[in-house]
């Protein structure tokens, strides 16, 4: 590219300015920000609006810390209009005409190569949010653009994500118009055609206050039928699992069942007798078996925030398995700004997600103050955190209490995600303090979730 650096970066905000202005591309500027976007290595799928910010991430993980490294700076109209220091004189110019002497102070000496890759990255995310088009929306498009919000959130930051929290809000809610879901709904054999998703749970869940009549009894349908399809994948996970240790505390119970032959054999081998070729056994050996017999408790607390959709509906069903369990106490509590206990119905999933009320801000140490009171015997009780752990400002008071926790005996276990794709925006700022205090975040598969979960309660 023979343009400066700057030439190049307005090149890309005003494709930005026009896709979410305009509406339809402009040809110039489509041609131009191919050419800058393949000239800095970065892939085409960054001008495609239908691929989000995830999907890009995913196909080029090297992507991944820019995005996550973007900052809370977002450019003005003058920047983006004014090519600062090109046509102004230097102040050492005279009156009397010289001209200009460069003195790599313009904006080219100013402007490298990395900020026009921020320029890019910036504007496929901007893009991909406040340009939501027209025509029908999918429940897939919907989750997409929810995802992409969720990155905007994060680049802002907390005093900047709460300036758009508003803006963002009236984006999705077109969405939801678009998608004549309540038309669907209200119409049963066309809400029998639907096929339950996590997308389309989703959407239910965020829409069910609009809901009355035959379009809420729909809508509770399909919810149910996705629950009551997950729950038998997890009982079958559950019980496929390895049970926990053994219990060595507890002197084996003395009954032929449990008799370790082999060990008994080898323990007695000094009293065999070569002249009658007989092994005489003064001792017997048995299997220790007993577990655990005290009640454990579960503790489940879910950040019911959009993000985590897809994780909390998987561990509320989990929950709910884990209390049909014998000597297993399970409480659970979901969270935003306020934090609300459905230990009452953890036994019903379906109910427990018809109380959540997804979206909202965080407020961790709301929830542990409403999680603590239920830790009676700490060595005895687990504690779940299922969250993408984006906080702020409460960061610090809520890794202290989890430490405090931590330290007293209970075994903690914070989730970032559990889903069938296992990824997951964690803040890395937890993910490291996690590590070094010997709790790793979990994310990935639900298996994983499982196997801790009965490792510690069997």
């Amino acid at each position: 590219m023979t343009d400066s650096n700057e030439t190049r970066r307005q090149i890309l905000y005003w494709r930005l300015l026009a896709g979410i202005f305009d509406g339809e591309q402009q040809p110039a500027l489509e041609t131009s920000s191919v050419a800058i976007v393949d000239d800095l290595g970065l892939p085409a799928a960054l001008l495609d609006p239908g691929v989000s910010i995830d999907n890009v991430v995913q196909r080029f993980p090297e992507l991944g810390t820019e995005f996550e490294g973007l900052g809370v700076h977002v450019p003005d109209a003058e920047s983006m209009t004014e090519d600062k220091g090109a046509d102004e004189p230097h102040p050492d110019a005279t009156e009397a005409g010289e001209q200009p002497v460069p003195d790599g102070t313009g904006a080219d000496a100013i402007i490298g190569t990395g900020e026009v890759r921020s320029a890019a990255l910036i504007s496929k995310l901007l893009l991909n949010v406040f340009a939501t088009g027209g025509g029908t929306v999918s429940a897939n498009q919907l989750a997409c653009w929810q995802r992409d919000a969720g990155w905007l959130r994060r680049m802002l930051g907390a005093e900047g994500g709460a300036d758009v929290g508003g803006v963002l809000a009236d984006l999705e809610a077109d969405l939801v118009s678009r998608m004549r879901l309540r038309e669907v709904l209200a119409d049963p054999a066309l809400a029998s055609q639907l096929t339950p998703s996590m997308s389309l749970l989703e959407q239910l869940l965020r829409d069910k206050a609009n809901l009355s009549g035959v379009a809420l009894a729909n809508a509770k349908s399909l919810i149910r039928r996705y629950v009551e399809q997950v729950a038998e994948v997890l009982r079958t996970q559950v019980q496929q699992t390895t049970a926990g240790t053994i219990d060595r505390s507890v002197p084996p119970k003395r009954i032929l069942r449990n008799l370790d032959v082999d060990r008994t054999i080898w323990k007695n081998l000094t009293n065999w007798n070569p002249e009658d070729e007989r092994l005489y056994v003064d001792r017997l050996f048995y299997r220790q078996t007993a577990k655990r017999t005290v009640p454990a408790r579960m503790i489940v607390v879910v950040d019911q925030s959009g993000s985590m959709v897809d994780s909390m509906v998987n561990c509320t069903i989990l929950a709910s398995i884990f209390a049909g369990l014998p000597k297993v106490d399970v409480h659970l509590i979901a969270y935003d700004t306020r934090a609300i206990d459905l230990t009452p119905w953890v036994h019903d999933p379906f109910e427990v997600l018809l109380r959540t009320n997804l979206g909202g801000g965080n407020d961790g140490p709301v929830a542990m103050a409403m999680a603590q009171p239920k830790i009676v015997d700490p060595t005895n009780t687990v504690l779940v955190w299922i969250s993408d752990f984006y906080e702020f400002d409460r960061s610090q008071p809520l890794y202290e209490s989890m430490q405090a926790v931590h330290r007293n005996g209970v075994k903690l276990i914070p989730v970032g995600s559990v889903n069938s794709s296992g990824h997951q925006s964690v803040n890395p700022w937890f993910r490291e303090r996690f590590k070094a205090m010997g709790t790793p975040v979990i994310s990935g598969r639900i298996q994983k979730l499982v196997f801790e979960l009965k490792n510690f309660l069997d």
